[in-house]
């Protein structure tokens, strides 16, 4: 009894044992070791196929690939992937919803058959690891061999038992990815939203305002220069970074900027260009202007005519930024033009973006002088930068305004025609008889006494008639 019991249990366990055998036969391996194709990739020089593959979450699957087949890969080169590819791609591929389009784009470069250079003759066609296939060609004459047009620059440069990897010269893109990014890219045009103001409505009748016709791009501003600047530093603080107006048709930072580095690359305008980045709001307001549309020229002083400008002109609070702006002109004016100017004009005022002062210009031994005696400055290198809406002249000295002084209005005396200085004969208003003021004294003595002459009369003449009534009576 007991020996049957034991020969039932025996039998159990073979059976049991002999089902997990067959069940972990069936199973693929997933385990690599360390001579396979797949560590030699993460391995080698190219790192940004490698970093693809592990944010595509594709090595469990190549793995299982690895454990059935041999396989080839076609690596693009790191070049190809960081420069040569177009930025809107890479985001659209490394995005979290677009997994599914980036493994597929990995997977277009995988062969789950060994393909070494050589093997293929003129054209083949070979399925891949995704439902698409890759067209190989090897040309006769040259021996060059390309996968989808794409030059194989290092064939075989990997070799292992368990596959074989291949150098391109470019990413190869399935159309399916290709159509998904562009339907992508179509919805988010559609989709996007310019923000809207309130609708204006006429208080007069009720109904809305006809919005103004668009402005052409690269018109000038409705509103001149001085009513577009942001307040002095003495009255509010620097200006914060964003969208400066409505127009936008320049992209005025990019143009500062690149006036700044040319200035820094020119040579002897270093302490102009640390003056507008560094010390004040320069660069930021000037970035603004010429964004909504306006044309600056910048009077560069060099640095020799910087290091003259003593403590106490730099001391005082907005003192830098009032001298900058006096050296900005708010036109657009080069070498030649101002040159021309001043040959047909004599002396010609330009405005400054410090107001209501003006820079004078004058010609002087064969070029453009700006300023008047001692505070003057010599256009000393022409041109150093100009854009179209920017444009810097570079001088040998730091210009200050004149300080106005009172006018003192002179009696001119007049001029005969010998040339001589004439008599100035005063006439006086001939007054009448009546207008002497001693004949006016004398008319009031005379009124005087008459009156009392009369008075004396009257008296007289009351005294008869008593004296009658009582002779009468």
């Amino acid at each position: 009894m007991d020996c049957s019991i034991s020969t039932v249990l025996l039998l159990s366990f073979l059976t049991i044992l002999s089902s997990s055998s067959s069940s972990s036969s069936s199973l693929p391996t997933s385990q690599i070791n360390s001579n396979s194709v797949l560590v030699a990739l993460l391995d080698s020089h190219y790192t940004e196929l490698a970093e693809l593959i592990e944010k595509a979450m594709l090595l469990q699957t190549l793995e299982n690939t690895v454990a059935n087949h041999n396989i080839t890969i076609f690596a693009p080169n790191n070049e190809a992937l960081e420069r040569n590819l177009d930025s809107d791609f890479k985001q659209f591929l490394l995005e979290p919803g677009n997994i599914h389009s980036l493994q597929t784009l990995l997977l277009f470069h995988v062969i789950p058959t060994r393909i070494e250079s050589g093997s293929t003759r003129h054209q083949h066609q070979h399925k891949i690891l995704s439902d698409h296939h890759l067209h190989l060609e090897t040309n006769i004459t040259t021996g060059e061999w390309t996968v989808n047009q794409a030059k194989v620059t290092h064939p075989n440069i990997l070799t292992r038992p368990d596959g074989v990897i291949h150098g391109i010269q470019r990413l190869l893109i399935p159309r399916s990815v290709e159509d998904d990014f562009n339907k992508r890219r179509s919805l988010r045009s559609i989709t996007a939203v310019k923000p809207e103001g309130a609708p204006d409505v006429d208080i007069r009748n009720h109904r809305l305002k006809k919005s103004p016709p668009p402005e052409k791009p690269g018109s000038p501003p409705e509103l001149p220069i001085y009513d577009a600047m942001s307040p002095g530093p003495s009255l509010a603080p620097a200006p914060a970074p964003g969208p400066g107006g409505p127009h936008h048709h320049f992209n005025g930072e990019a143009q500062v900027k690149d006036f700044i580095k040319t200035l820094l690359h020119y040579g002897g305008y270093n302490e102009m260009a640390d003056i507008l980045v560094n010390l004040t709001s320069l660069a930021t307001e000037m970035s603004r202007l010429v964004s909504e549309g306006y044309v600056l020229t910048v009077l560069a002083p060099n640095d020799e005519a910087m290091a003259k400008l003593t403590t106490e002109q730099l001391s005082e609070p907005g003192s830098p930024e009032e001298i900058m702006y006096y050296h900005i002109i708010p036109e657009y004016q080069t070498e030649e033009s101002m040159y021309n100017a001043v040959r047909r004009f004599g002396k010609v005022r330009y405005d400054t973006l410090r107001l209501p002062h003006k820079v004078v210009a004058e010609e002087a031994d064969g070029s453009v002088k700006f300023g008047n005696g001692d505070v003057s400055g010599y256009l000393f290198d022409p041109d150093i930068y100009t854009d179209g809406r920017i444009s810097v002249q570079g001088i040998d000295g730091v210009l200050f305004p004149m300080e106005e002084k009172e006018e003192v209005v002179e009696q001119v005396k007049p001029v005969s025609k010998m040339g001589h200085t004439a008599k100035v004969v005063v006439k006086h208003r001939r007054e009448t008889i009546l207008d002497s003021p001693l004949v006016n004294e004398k008319a009031h003595i005379v009124f005087f006494f008459g009156y009392q002459n009369s008075l004396n009369q009257d008296a007289q003449l009351d005294g008869k008639l008593k004296d009658q009534k009582k002779s009468n009576a």
